[in-house]
């Protein structure tokens, strides 16, 4: 087994904070949302569209390097196993316990259901979200990863055997070449281009088609840079310079996108803003895991803590978010004084839940994707 890559770690735990705050900030920008405070505030707009740009593609690449090690150490049938007990068992309890009093405050703030929570209960069940009641929300992201695992196992499998390592030599050794690494983008923009007008996204796994192409593809990507060392060299001889695109493009979008705003659509405009977008999330992809090539290998007590809490923290954190703020928002002060406090206050609780109950026993470890305790 090789060494474990810390920086994946850290950039795991990273991106988990990056999601917490992100959803917190979700209250007060201008983007639909399950709950909204009265006032929108311009900057919070500004940093949601920042991390939504490269929040959930930093995930599914992390995912891809984590089932890469994964398969190191696991058999086929093992690796499917594992992916039951720590993505679908998860997802399904957490769609019949966690979510549901996401839904119910929502039917509550809107006016659409009078009553406690136990009588919305039964009516959870009824209809799918958003017209009905029923709804995985931002445990969309297990769903997918867990049918991507399985659907590109055997290329996982593939890749293993003697061709597809001569595949992967061949493709680190282009990426190596200037500018290499960004021809993996090309997919990704034919993808976008082609298919993000039509299905402009709702996870809904069965008519979500550039969302789930665009996340597959990421994910194949993580795998990929985690078999060969040459996409490490790649990746070490491009991050500066992807800082320095990744700057220069989110300026350059973020100003057609305020003065502009081209109406998603098979229009030139749309295309080559679509194509700049993702250029955007690439660079900083690049940025992200270059730095942590750089600066985070290595590993203390509280990375070891932080990355098994991060699968619980991403169960639990939307639920505990909008609870809280459901209240907050009701109140009478500015908006970052309810921002700090709802993530504060999210935080602490979020934690407090899981050190004292869900990393506690094996039962609750089996049901947020945790491995059992070692006796």
């Amino acid at each position: 087994m090789p060494k474990r890559c810390y920086d994946i770690d850290w950039l795991r735990v990273l991106a988990m904070l990056a999601v917490f705050y992100f959803h917190n900030a979700m209250f007060f920008n201008d983007s639909w949302w399950h709950l909204k405070n009265d006032q929108e505030s311009f900057g919070m707009g500004v940093f949601t569209a920042f991390v939504g740009a490269w929040m959930m593609p930093l995930f599914f690449m992390i995912s891809g390097v984590g089932a890469r090690f994964s398969l190191l150490s696991h058999a086929a049938g093992q690796f499917a196993l594992e992916r039951v007990k720590r993505l679908f068992i998860p997802c399904l309890f957490g769609t019949l316990v966690i979510i549901p009093p996401q839904v119910y405050l929502e039917r509550i703030d809107k006016g659409q259901f009078h009553g406690s929570y136990w009588q919305f209960y039964p009516h959870f069940f009824e209809g799918v979200y958003p017209e009905g009641n029923l709804s995985w929300h931002h445990l969309w992201f297990l769903v997918y990863l867990f049918v991507f695992s399985l659907i590109a196992l055997p290329l996982f499998l593939y890749l293993k055997r003697e061709a597809g390592q001569r595949f992967v030599a061949r493709l680190a050794s282009l990426c190596q070449k200037p500018g290499g690494l960004f021809l993996l983008a090309i997919p990704i923009a034919i993808i976008e281009v082609a298919l993000r007008p039509k299905y402009p996204g709702w996870q809904t796994l069965v008519s979500d088609w550039a969302n789930f192409l665009t996340y597959l593809t990421l994910f194949i990507y993580g795998y990929l840079i985690a078999c060969d060392e040459g996409f490490g060299r790649a990746i070490d001889r491009h991050w500066k310079a992807s800082l320095v695109l990744a700057l220069c493009s989110t300026a350059l979008t973020a100003f057609i996108l305020i003065r502009y705003d081209p109406e998603p659509g098979y229009t030139v405009a749309s295309a080559l803003t679509t194509v700049l977008e993702v250029f955007v999330s690439w660079s900083w992809l690049m940025v992200f895991f270059g730095a942590g090539r750089r600066f985070l290998r290595c590993s203390n007590r509280f990375l070891r803590y932080a990355n098994e809490a991060v699968l619980p923290f991403y169960i639990l954190h939307q639920t505990v978010i909008i609870i809280i703020g459901f209240y907050v928002i009701q109140w009478d002060m500015g908006v970052m004084p309810k921002y700090l406090i709802i993530s504060t206050a999210s935080f602490v609780v979020i934690m407090a839940l899981y050190d004292l109950i869900v990393r506690r026993t094996n039962p609750t470890r089996l049901l947020f994707g945790m491995r059992p305790r070692q006796s």
